[in-house]
């Protein structure tokens, strides 16, 4: 068969033997053949058909029961189309280095191939249920042949370009990847998500912002999805953005508020591992946000990191699962970081929480209390003034916690009980220096009824603070 004739074999699954005889075709002719004999466009549409053959089943192919459409049919498939796809990047490896030819003959080939061989890398490259390890080997084979022939040194410098001026493969390679990104077409090739969350990650600053319109979309649809796995891979694709992407750019066309209620949003949900997600992204959201809401609302209006932490304490007072308790705690002194002394609106509510937190174990480990306790002395060390009438109630919930720690007899560690007790001790003389003493007087009767050493310890540290 002819080139052409296989090629549209292979699209059709028509003949079974298409792939060997394409690779058979592909060694047999040396660059000066292989180059003659098919432009540069039909060598592209070879390395599309090689990577539609090796693609994973889709959803709809899958429904109508296709025979040989399983994982394993899908990886033995890879590695026979990853095979041939080596001996093309071989051959036009081997022309490049031919004084008739040279790289002016084969670059164009390159652009029109490059794009679909980084798409099979990317599908095939890690552990899915469509991949074994040998599809996963030649993959990996393909990937660095690839980078190469090209002249690059990683997969960032292939995408992205070896330097600021130029241009990289990115835009080539979105620019077929987003037929199959589209709200009604994602969800049909299971690999799709994958090889764009794989993608993305290996462009950075400054070389993302130009290809912003081309990857905040499929982020936002991916977020938007009502599977949980799906919703953390698009929130991880968001973050990546607004960390490389300029807050101008995110700025533009309200594109910062739209990622933003996105993000919200996801804060109702119960599985802890997005709601880590979440929060960290949005911490690094609402300095830009509230940059460019700065000059649009009134001094000390309300901003979104008070709508943030509001949520988060109000979901903190009710919740009772130790996961989510830990993520919360881990994440709120960030938040208060982000209010400053606002956080007095806040206050009456935080205290609750605090109190709650310090009352209640959350296990060997302790990073909830641990948490609180960091929350603690942020909320003293900015809102002092406001701390000397509710002095009696943190010290009894700070005391109280000291002796629990002290008298446990649990799994806790021993380095994590030294760090609550620690973390007690800078709480207390942080609350000592704002109520200008008052803490060293209460803490007189203690000391000399208190028996326990460790306590003893913590108590004479506070008195002996200045």
């Amino acid at each position: 068969m002819e080139l052409s004739e296989l090629v549209r074999a292979l699209r059709l699954s028509e003949a079974p033997g298409a792939v060997a005889e394409l690779g058979a075709l592909v060694r047999a002719a040396d660059g000066r053949r292989l180059l003659g004999a098919a432009s540069p466009a039909a060598l592209g549409e070879l390395a599309a058909a090689l990577s539609g053959h090796a693609a994973p089943p889709s959803r709809d192919q899958h429904a109508a029961g296709l025979p040989g459409q399983d994982g394993a049919a899908a990886a033995r498939r890879a590695a026979q189309a990853g095979a041939v796809l080596l001996s093309l990047l071989a051959t036009l490896e081997a022309a490049e280095t031919e004084e008739s030819l040279g790289a002016a003959a084969v670059g164009p080939v390159l652009r029109c191939v490059a794009g679909h061989v980084c798409i099979f890398a990317a599908t095939h490259i890690a552990e899915r249920p469509w991949t074994d390890a040998e599809s996963r080997s030649v993959a990996r084979d393909v990937l660095a042949k690839l980078l190469q022939v090209t002249g690059c040194g990683s997969v960032a410098e292939f995408l992205r370009g070896k330097n600021e001026d130029e241009e990289g493969r990115f835009a080539a390679v979105m620019g077929l990847l987003q037929q199959e990104l589209t709200k009604d077409t994602w969800k049909r090739n299971p690999a799709t998500k994958s090889v764009f969350c794989w993608l993305l990650p290996q462009v950075t600053r400054p070389w993302l912002s130009c290809h912003l319109e081309r990857v905040l979309p499929p982020s936002l649809l991916l977020s938007d999805d009502y599977q949980e796995e799906n919703k953390l891979l698009g929130v991880r694709c968001l973050h990546h953005i607004i960390l490389n992407v300029p807050a101008a750019d995110l700025c533009q066309f309200n594109r910062a508020q739209v990622v933003y209620h996105a993000l919200y949003n996801h804060l109702y949900s119960r599985e802890a591992p997005l709601i880590q997600a979440v929060l960290l992204c949005l911490l690094d959201l609402l300095p830009i946000l509230e940059r460019a809401q700065r000059h649009q609302k009134p001094p000390r209006a309300p901003t979104a990191s008070d709508e943030v932490l509001q949520l988060v304490l109000t979901h903190m007072e009710a919740e009772h699962r130790l996961a989510l308790r830990r993520v919360y705690a881990r994440a709120l002194p960030a938040l208060l970081q982000r209010l400053g002394i606002l956080m007095v609106r806040h206050l009456k509510r935080l205290e609750r929480v605090i109190l709650g937190y310090l009352e209640v174990s959350d296990g060997p480990e302790e990073e909830a209390r641990l948490g609180i306790l960091e929350t603690l002395q942020c909320t003293i060390e900015h809102a002092w003034p406001r701390m000397p009438c509710r002095l009696a109630v943190l010290l009894q919930a700070l005391l109280k916690m000291m002796w629990d720690v002290h008298t446990e007899h649990g799994p806790t560690p021993e380095p994590v009980k030294a760090a609550l007790l620690q973390g007690a001790t800078e709480c207390l003389i942080l609350l000592d220096r704002c109520s200008q003493g008052q803490v060293k007087v209460l803490l007189e009767g203690v000391y000399s009824s208190c028996e326990e050493n460790r306590v003893r310890e913590c108590i004479r540290r506070v008195q002996e603070s200045t």
